[in-house]
């Protein structure tokens, strides 16, 4: 059971997103905040130490909210389609909740979360599995940034607009836009060349229990190398 503190500490974040959702970040102040939840201001300092660490929390929360309602599915029939599925969840979390996106998403600072963390491994996940299936066009590292890049720039680009400017093709055309830049039509393995049979014996390393880690990674540097030739 939650202890008394973190009750408190929940029931402030709470109402910060409450204020938040309803009038922005400026309606987020340690005095509103404490209002709606029922305390006195120096409550909050004791909880988070100041304004700053209290949206920390917030944005923690919000990342911990998405990673909760995330599927995961560790052998997807279709690894393309589960990757379209998994930036849709992505654009949806941030049409329904805009102000909690944007605090998360426009501080660089606060994408070293721990369930920011999580989240990109499950990402990883995904291309992990691409690669293994000869799939992937681009390194693994890349193709997380792009993803990452074009889900967040949907959404963020979409709350920008005025509502009479906003187009729904701007993420199926971002969302194609990415798979096309990460991925091929075809398993690069059923192809003659190095490259995409260096991927996806990179992407199986970390499973292989054959080579002590000097050699693993001398290995992992030689495939490297072939993948970024192909």
């Amino acid at each position: 059971m939650p202890s008394r503190s973190d009750q408190t500490r929940q029931r402030v974040i709470e109402a910060a997103i409450g204020l938040l959702t309803r009038g922005g970040r400026d309606a987020v102040t340690t005095r509103a905040v404490a209002e709606a939840a029922g305390l006195q201001p120096p409550a909050i300092y004791r909880l988070f130490g100041d304004k700053d660490g209290l949206l920390d929390a917030v944005a923690e929360h919000g990342f911990a909210t998405f990673l909760a309602g995330k599927r995961v599915d560790p052998d997807p029939p279709d690894p393309i389609a589960d990757l379209r599925a998994g930036w849709d969840v992505a654009v949806e979390f941030g049409l329904a909740n805009p102000a909690l996106y944007t605090l998360m998403y426009t501080e660089p600072t606060r994408t070293g979360s721990a369930a920011f963390r999580t989240g990109m491994e499950v990402l990883m996940g995904r291309i992990r599995r691409l690669a293994a299936g000869g799939w992937l066009r681009v390194d693994e590292e890349l193709a997380a940034q792009i993803i990452h890049a074009t889900a967040r720039g949907a959404v963020l680009t979409w709350l920008s607009l005025p509502a009479d400017r906003r187009d729904p093709a701007l993420f199926t055309t971002l969302r194609e836009s990415m798979v096309a830049a990460v991925t091929r039509e075809r398993p690069a393995v059923r192809d003659a060349g190095p490259a995409g049979a260096a991927r996806a014996l990179r992407a199986a390393l970390p499973d292989q229990t054959a080579l002590s880690d000097a050699e693993q990674r001398l290995l992992s540097e030689w495939l490297r190398r072939l993948a970024d030739d192909g």
